[in-house]
């Protein structure tokens, strides 16, 4: 049942977008686990998502916002309170720090990085192809510093816009940002609006043939068809996740219809109807025999949200 609270915030007036009830967060992760949304809310602007962000917190409702869903597991019995997607938020554009040698683009949350790497490639702007193949949104990939063949979005970034829980909307530029491996370090309870990224001018063909010899290398190394989060646990300074998992013969291990893939042994992926608590368990018997086969104990890269 929706709290009622949550109803009358939607009822007065101040927020333009699409609303859902006791949506299937199922349907919004590339995993395709999740119980529902108590509410899932789409603000079409930054004055819509302001209206939210402040009438919740008056009534004291938790607010969760997501990007597309691809570094989520979400518990089977799904999030309380409101689920906010920015996948409106999808302006992509040149701005005027542009010139003939670089390119800066803005690029709002919610586009999908791969829109945005398709922008680049057609405008002549180079940096990016070492994300081809990398699913969900922008927004979430700046938050979560995603990385490829060495690359991170820190690399590529000029500056982030936030928005706190207040709805007061800031510039943070690259030199005040603290990344770290797979995490932003932005300050606690900020929203991405959009960022601005760096690149450089080449040629378009070029261009493209870079991301086809990346995306290449990824068919061959991940299981980029099947349903899956990405990978499930971090690298270990000195060493990969994936070959710890394959060296204690964790390939192929499966609980319910979550499966350690044979392809790479750092993602899990959903071969039919499986669920958080499947996937949890399968975390714990993995990490479990990496350590009594290595000594090193695995910490994830996944985050996990919702209730039990």
């Amino acid at each position: 049942m929706v709290d009622n609270r949550i109803k009358t915030i939607f009822e007065k007036g101040l927020f333009r977008g699409e609303i859902r009830y006791d949506e299937p967060m199922s349907a919004h992760t590339s995993l395709r686990i999740g119980g529902p949304a108590e509410v899932m809310a789409f603000p079409e602007d930054p004055v819509s998502l302001k209206n939210i962000l402040i009438e919740a917190q008056k009534e004291n409702i938790p607010v969760f916002v997501f990007g597309g869903g691809t570094n989520l597991l979400v518990r089977d019995g799904g999030i309380e309170g409101i689920v906010i997607s920015l996948r409106a938020f999808r302006s992509i554009e040149f701005t005027r720090e542009s010139d003939e040698q670089k390119a800066v683009l803005y690029a709002g949350a919610g586009v999908l990085f791969a829109g945005l790497l398709k922008f680049a490639q057609k405008n002549g702007c180079s940096g990016l192809e070492a994300f081809a193949g990398i699913p969900g949104y922008f927004g979430g990939a700046v938050y979560m510093n995603a990385g490829s063949f060495g690359l991170e979005v820190k690399d590529v970034l000029g500056s982030v816009a936030l928005m706190n829980m207040k709805g007061e909307i800031s510039l943070l530029r690259k030199d005040k940002m603290k990344f770290t491996y797979r995490n932003s370090n932005l300050p606690e309870g900020h929203i991405i609006l959009s960022a601005n990224v760096e690149l450089k001018k080449d040629a378009p063909d070029v261009i493209s043939e870079r991301m086809r010899a990346y995306l290449e290398k990824k068919k061959n190394a991940q299981p980029l068809g099947e349903p899956s989060a990405g990978c499930v646990f971090r690298n270990p300074e000195g060493d990969t996740a994936g070959r710890l998992i394959d060296s204690s013969g964790g390939k192929g291990m499966r609980i319910g219809d979550v499966e350690v893939s044979v392809v790479h042994a750092n993602y899990f992926v959903n071969m039919g109807k499986a669920t958080c608590k499947n996937f949890v368990e399968l975390m714990e018997m993995v990490r479990e025999r990496v350590r009594q086969h290595s000594g090193i104990t695995l910490e994830p890269e996944i985050k996990i949200v919702g209730r039990e």
